[in-house]
């Protein structure tokens, strides 16, 4: 059995997020502090024009477990995320949205899960006692369409894929490099290559609320050629790899 964490690392990556961002980092602390969990809040500023890092630095003052970087580019969702995992301390690590749409609660239960031994923790917000409020009706019917399309092809049970609130533990994070996705499509590549690549991960309902200010970030119109990229990527490394790239200790060394 997997020795238990010591320390959760929360990747948020944040881009012209003033609005919500400080609250995002303040719920977090709140709950994982007040549950006594070891952790650090990493805010990755992805090139923002507004006040965000300003905000940042201001907070880092009041709640010792931020860390604010800045990301100096290239920018990029996935890019930033990547900042955050090189920069993060953890043992176990947490991305989340800075838009207040995942809940500080949810991430109390992955720690749970990696404590108990699992080395991924996805979350969905498409199972029995998932709450998704206020997702607008085109994301959410190609957001089912992508997700069904990866578990026919995977042949996986897990449907949302594509969601970014997910935990690992460190040592998932270095057997899936190298991360190549530079936008929001490394919400996809990050949990399949664990899959693929032979480590143990568990499913739990999660919520998600639509942000109250700001503006999302993910274009569809963009993001979809990059979506099948990433997909094809994984899939061909799944059927073609003969196993190359599985985690050592599935072939025994």
């Amino acid at each position: 059995m997997n020795p238990p964490p010591s320390l959760f690392s929360i990747v948020i990556p944040a881009r012209n997020e003033e609005g919500s961002v400080g609250v995002t980092v303040g719920h977090v602390h709140d709950k994982l502090a007040g549950r006594g969990i070891p952790h650090e809040i990493l805010v990755v500023n992805d090139g923002s024009t507004d006040g965000t890092w300003a905000l940042l630095n201001e907070l880092s003052k009041s709640i010792p477990s931020l860390r604010p970087l800045n990301n100096p580019g290239p920018h990029g969702f996935g890019r930033a995320i990547l900042f955050g995992l090189n920069a993060m301390k953890g043992d176990a690590v947490a991305v989340m949205m800075a838009d207040e749409s995942d809940s500080p609660e949810d991430l109390i239960r992955y720690w749970d899960l990696l404590v108990a031994g699992n080395e991924c923790v996805f979350g969905s917000r498409f199972v029995r006692d998932g709450v998704v409020v206020d997702y607008p009706r085109l994301k959410f019917v190609m957001n089912r369409l992508v997700n069904l399309f990866i578990k026919v092809i995977f042949h996986i049970h897990l449907n949302d894929t594509t969601n970014a609130f997910k935990a690992y533990r460190r040592e998932v994070i270095e057997g899936c490099r190298p991360l190549i996705a530079p936008h929001f499509n490394l919400t996809v590549e990050l949990p399949l290559k664990a899959i693929v690549r032979g480590y143990t991960w568990t499913t739990i309902p999660i919520s998600w609320r639509n942000r109250k200010t700001g503006e999302a970030k993910l274009k569809m119109r963009e993001m979809g050629s990059r979506y099948i990229f990433i997909i094809l990527y994984v899939w061909l490394e799944k059927y073609f790899s003969r196993g190359d790239y599985r985690r050592q200790t599935l072939r025994g060394i």
